[in-house]
């Protein structure tokens, strides 16, 4: 199967997809608002397009990503192009949302899964639930919701802030965070492309929450660096940001990916990603 991707807010995440896609035969075309990031979209097999800027075009598009963060006013797609995707909704063959796990907010460490109600604790999270609800809003929009964990992969993870020395271990009891490889990602998403199922919300994580000291811990290991000190939560003087994401505690399954979609994941753990990472 193949078609037309328009990916807006072709960052890290639907770049790795351009680079699965594109050489199967898809048209990819995808947006940016920094231009310095164009040859990076264009090296991802997609075609660059300035936006906020020029107009996105619709004409002959089948499958639509949507990747950009949203904001106080909601979604700065559908504020620009709302309109127009509902009234071409029945076009589209697939739309996928890029949402957060941030959206369930704490549980103290239990596990949630899709059909876990979003009671989200971060500003951040609310904004996802309220983009979330915007677009499920459209009618006749084949929809596809994708709560994703902690992103890393290539050029993005411990290496290289463990080489340039200051990284430390945050140590509070029980916390635990679920992760995925952004190869991954793509795999999942190219996936539901190929199996539409409008309606649908997807769990996008590996099989192991772990404390953050340990993922720490074993790329030192993998490095041959001294592991890092270990610094009582309380005692670490974390940005607003960085607090936010501990105030969170949530084991995140993902059967539904596995299930509904038939994915194998390549890293199902920090230990395989990680050793993966750093042998290339």
């Amino acid at each position: 199967m193949t078609g037309t991707l328009l990916s807006m807010g072709h960052g890290y995440t639907a770049r790795a997809l351009s680079n699965r896609v594109a050489p199967a035969g898809w048209r990819v075309i995808g947006t940016t608002r920094d231009r310095d990031q164009l040859d990076n979209i264009r090296q991802s097999g997609a075609e660059p397009m300035l936006w906020p800027g020029d107009v996105p075009p619709l004409d002959g598009v089948t499958h639509l990503l949507i990747s950009t963060a949203p904001t106080e006013e909601g979604d700065p797609v559908l504020h620009a192009l709302g309109q127009e995707i509902a009234r071409r909704a029945r076009q589209f063959q697939w739309v996928g949302y890029l949402s957060t796990t941030a959206v369930y907010g704490d549980h103290q460490g239990a596990w949630v899964d899709e059909t876990t109600p979003a009671t989200p604790a971060s500003k951040r999270g609310r904004l996802r639930v309220h983009a979330e609800e915007q677009w499920a809003a459209i009618p006749d929009l084949p929809l596809h919701i994708f709560r994703l964990a902690g992103i890393y992969g290539p050029g993005r993870g411990p290496f290289s802030k463990l080489k340039r020395g200051g990284l430390r271990r945050i140590i509070k009891p029980g916390q635990v965070f679920s992760r995925i490889h952004v190869d991954d990602i793509a795999t999942v998403l190219a996936a539901s492309m190929n199996r539409p199922d409008p309606g649908a919300i997807y769990n996008v994580c590996d099989d192991e929450p772990v404390p953050p000291q340990d993922v720490i811990a074993y790329a030192a290991e993998l490095q041959g660096l001294p592991l890092p000190p270990a610094v009582p939560f309380d005692e670490a003087d974390l940005s607003p940001m960085a607090r936010s994401f501990y105030s969170e505690n949530k084991r995140v399954r993902n059967d539904r990916i596995k299930r509904d979609l038939g994915i194998t994941l390549r890293y199902p753990d920090y230990r395989s990603g990680l050793t993966a990472l750093h042998g290339t």
